[in-house]
């Protein structure tokens, strides 16, 4: 049954529903697709098969009854091991975190899941805390790209892009403070989604306080509506949270993209030097849009590089989250994240608020912007995978990962909804994305142009070979 493992969420349920195949036989196939890249790519940091089977089991009888528990019921799905989940240790990436915990709570996205009667089979790989834009840590080692494992899956969140790149399951949890879900979904080839800041809850509280998102990161647009349908309630455990939406996301697929105003903007106003092969993927699926009936106007948000505002937040978050270690704990961290650790422990309260200023600012901006213009696209890296086990690429000149990602973590300074959409390969056969973004609280927006994307045929790449 290895062709379960090709299919969608949404195929799944359909074929559920149909009685053509059962959630037994696609976590199965979903199982032993896992174990079978995991020597390769080092996507998982552990699987649960006996529990993961026993779940699909429950799942069969109740759609044997014609009475599924909810809309993901039976499809098997990764958790990044940020998230907590009931009766799993959630390490994040750190040989600091004690596995002894008693662990006996999800966090509100898994809770969703579990309710709706989905497949839980594994906790994905992360950088320790999710700190930087690749994936690999002292705790479980390098993540490797699908489409060449000598590559880099970006991060953090790069477990869980590369499972579903490769067919380990549909959907997967990620997380997004500075790019987490759509660096990697874009060098992976699939699609991810920073939802609004709010849209789905977030228990425990990030450290790196409102950057950080819970998103969906799945095959296509379709999955992630449904996911973020499941996962949007809101959870009295996190203040934060928005209230419920007024309708589904999956409708809100619908509609097209005909009079949407998108503004292109290829390298913010010339700040960004993208490479030719990813420039023109870009460019190309800018002009379908056109095609498709959206009034393109090639613009630039007005606001410079708020890198050392996103540094001084994300470094301050990076000292919070490891504040309470002690010396020898310290030395088991990986060198780069003690590095801006000790870097954030150094800011004052005058400079956190001042970074603050500057995001406030931003957001004002692009509240402006967004006046004119329904939706921004640009790339969502001006590169695509490079050499794995490396922050930056070699002889970039970059110090940091922020270095190599400056059309995604401003975004998660404004708190907006982001998606990349995969829209082609480069020369190496490597995945270039495309990045939408909408005003706040208009996911709807971003799913809908990436839908019109999809249906054109000009969003999806080939899926690996391994």
């Amino acid at each position: 049954m290895s062709e379960l493992t090709e299919l969608t969420a949404v195929q799944l349920v359909d074929g559920y529903r149909k009685g053509e195949f059962s959630p037994v036989e696609a976590t199965r196939a979903v199982l032993e697709r896992a174990e079978h890249v995991q020597p390769a790519v080092n996507a998982f940091v552990r699987l649960h098969a006996e529990e993961a089977l026993a779940r699909a089991g429950e799942s069969e009888e109740r759609w044997r009854r014609g009475e599924p528990a909810g809309l993901l019921d039976g499809v098997p799905v990764t958790v990044k091991d940020i998230l907590l989940q009931r009766g799993h240790p959630t390490l994040r990436g750190s040989r600091t975190v004690d596995p002894g915990g008693r662990w006996e709570e999800d966090a509100p996205s898994v809770a969703r899941l579990r309710e709706h009667g989905a497949v839980l089979v594994g906790k994905t790989t992360t950088p320790e805390f999710g700190w930087k834009g690749v994936t690999d840590s002292p705790l479980s080692g390098v993540t490797r790209n699908p489409y060449d494992v000598a590559r880099t899956t970006g991060g953090s969140s790069g477990g869980s892009a590369a499972a579903v790149a490769l067919g380990a399951g549909p959907l997967s949890l990620g997380t997004d403070g500075g790019g987490s879900v759509r660096i990697p979904a874009a060098l992976c080839g699939i699609f991810g989604l920073k939802p609004t800041y709010g849209r789905v809850p977030l228990y425990p509280a990030s450290a790196f306080g409102t950057l950080s998102h819970v998103g969906p990161m799945t095959r296509d647009a379709a999955d992630a509506a449904l996911l973020l349908d499941v996962i949007s309630g809101p959870d009295a455990r996190d203040w934060s949270a928005l209230g419920p939406t007024a309708g589904s996301f999956v409708d809100a697929l619908e509609g097209g993209v005909r009079g949407l105003r998108v503004a292109y903007s290829p390298s913010l106003g010339g700040q960004v030097a993208v490479r030719p092969a990813v420039a023109a993927a870009v460019r190309g699926a800018v002009e379908r849009l056109a095609g498709l009936g959206a009034y393109v106007a090639e613009n630039d948000p007005d606001f410079t590089d708020p890198v050392e505002a996103f540094h001084t937040l994300w470094f301050s978050g990076a000292a919070r989250v490891t504040q309470r270690l002690g010396p020898h704990q310290r030395e088991l961290l990986d060198p780069g994240l003690r590095e801006i650790c000790a870097l954030g422990a150094r800011f004052g309260a005058l400079d956190y608020l001042a970074a603050v200023d500057v995001r406030m600012e931003l957001g004002r901006r692009m509240g402006r912007f967004h006046q004119s213009y329904d939706v921004l696209v640009t790339p969502t890296l001006p590169l695509t995978a490079f050499e794995a086990g490396a922050e930056v690429p070699a002889r970039s000149g970059h110090r940091r990962w922020t270095g190599w990602t400056p059309f995604t973590y401003p975004f998660n300074m404004t708190q907006q909804p982001a998606a990349t959409v995969p829209v082609g390969v480069d020369g190496d056969g490597l995945p270039v994305g495309l990045q939408i973004v909408a005003a706040r609280h208009r996911d709807d927006l971003v799913l809908r142009t990436a839908q019109a994307l999809y249906e054109a045929g000009v969003a999806g790449v080939a899926p690996p070979v391994l």
